[in-house]
């Protein structure tokens, strides 16, 4: 537990610098401008390519000790950062500024590698937390991640929107950099036990046959994906407009703020998984809360009030760590650890491939077609009994939409016979064997 604690204080800084760089470029690149289908397509831009190395991230995970994947992990993001901080001293902010050349788009990208990269380091760690944690905490030591991940949440979005605001985009970068650095370096002499993996012979470094086996062997795992998939589907709006209809209540400044002050939900919601646990049956746990989100999603805008989305974010970071550590719990018990990589990463892969394609089609219908609907007579006569008035009512109607959809989704999984087969599984999975640890 004392490596364990030493590997997520690492990841707590990692994620934090992560965070920070990718909140300051978004809000960087809306308020320069001024285009939600702009945003959108950076939010949807790092999902898709998130999604696409999920199932070799995974693969590499497998054939690696952990330690060595989080090394890599960072020693690329440093990479990036310096590649990012040298465009911005030869280009200038003016020519990155203009989201109608090649300049915005390579700047973005490139920062897009740091952050993309960052998920391999979140797979090992969810591999590390079956390797050195015992069977019977494995759901708290789960809350702990989610506590961690809140906490980078917290402190990320109120200093990137105040380093944005205050120190430009100049010197965030340096400060993305540095810590990066520093990341890599108290990593290096923290020691994880692990025997060296075996590597499959024949197995390819996208190991897509071995992940769908390991999850097929499961009853009722490949539902699990797959609600997780159509969920994040109609995430992806949620992913595209949020940042948008927050600016549009409050300056980038205060907006960063309250991100930091609701961010305290993931710490909540993660704190309360590691002292009480999941319950026996983490399946049901994971649509309960999925419920609570989608009754969230259809209410948190229902009116533009600044302290209403203040509130339902907050109560919807509280549950979204209950639901990833309820996940990981499920998979980590189930699934046999010399494949759980493969598994993790192909679960990454096709859940998270939904969210772009939504971030990317709601951007544009949001922008050129829904909110200049809400704001002509026929919208607000149709819509402004439910949603009021307003100058962000078309985002609000999305977001009502999207919540609908996530409430009939989940009260047919709860009736579904997938549900009760997982569930059975889930009690009935042996223990993992701590066997692949050294010394």
């Amino acid at each position: 537990m004392r490596t364990f604690r030493a590997v997520l204080g690492n990841t707590l800084v990692a994620n934090v610098t992560s965070s920070y760089l990718w909140f300051a470029l978004t809000f960087w690149a809306y308020l320069e401008t001024r285009s939600v289908m702009a945003t959108s397509i950076i939010g949807g831009g790092y999902m898709l390519f998130t999604a696409a190395c999920g199932t070799f991230f995974g693969t590499f995970v497998d054939h690696h000790r952990k330690k060595q994947v989080m090394v890599v992990s960072s020693a690329v993001t440093l990479v990036s950062y310096a590649a990012a901080g040298a465009l911005w001293l030869l280009l200038g902010e003016e020519l990155l500024a203009d989201w109608s050349g090649p300049a915005f788009w390579l700047f973005a990208a490139v920062i897009l590698v740091g952050g993309v990269v960052e998920s391999l380091r979140n797979i090992a760690l969810s591999t590390t937390v079956t390797l050195l944690v015992p069977e019977d905490g494995r759901d708290r030591a789960n809350g702990l991640v989610g506590t961690v991940q809140g906490i980078a949440f917290m402190v990320t979005s109120v200093f990137s929107g105040l380093s944005v605001g205050l120190l430009g985009m100049g010197w965030t970068l340096a400060v993305a950099l540095a810590l990066t650095g520093l990341t890599l370096a108290h990593l290096l002499p923290i020691s994880v036990p692990e025997v060296e993996p075996e590597v499959e012979a024949g197995r390819s470094r996208f190991d897509v046959r071995g992940a769908l086996t390991a999850i097929r062997a499961v009853p009722g795992l490949v539902a699990l994906i797959l609600f997780s998939t159509f969920n994040n589907l109609v995430n992806g709006v949620y992913i595209a407009l949020m940042d948008p209809y927050g600016l549009t209540l409050f300056s980038v400044e205060a907006w960063g703020v309250v991100l930091g002050v609701t961010g305290l939900g993931f710490v909540v919601g993660g704190g309360l998984v590691a002292r009480f646990g999941l319950g026996a049956n983490p399946v049901r746990s994971l649509l309960l809360v999925n419920l609570g989100v989608a009754v969230l999603g259809m209410t948190f805008t229902a009116r533009e009030w600044a302290w209403l989305y203040v509130v339902g974010i907050f109560l919807f970071l509280c549950i979204m760590p209950v639901a990833e550590a309820a996940e990981q719990t499920i998979l980590q018990r189930v699934v046999p650890f010399r494949t759980q990589g493969r598994v993790f990463g192909f679960a990454q892969s096709v859940e998270l491939a939904a969210s772009p394609v939504s971030a990317f089609l709601i951007g544009p219908i949001a922008q050129f077609w829904l909110i200049p609907y809400m704001d002509s007579d026929d919208g607000r006569a149709t819509w402004g009994w439910l949603l009021g008035d307003g100058e962000a009512r078309g985002i609000a109607l999305v977001f009502l939409g999207a919540g609908a959809i996530v409430f009939v989704t989940v009260l047919l999984a709860l009736a579904s016979a997938p549900y009760r087969r997982l569930s059975q599984a889930y009690a009935d999975a042996p223990q993992q064997l701590e066997a692949q640890q050294a010394g």
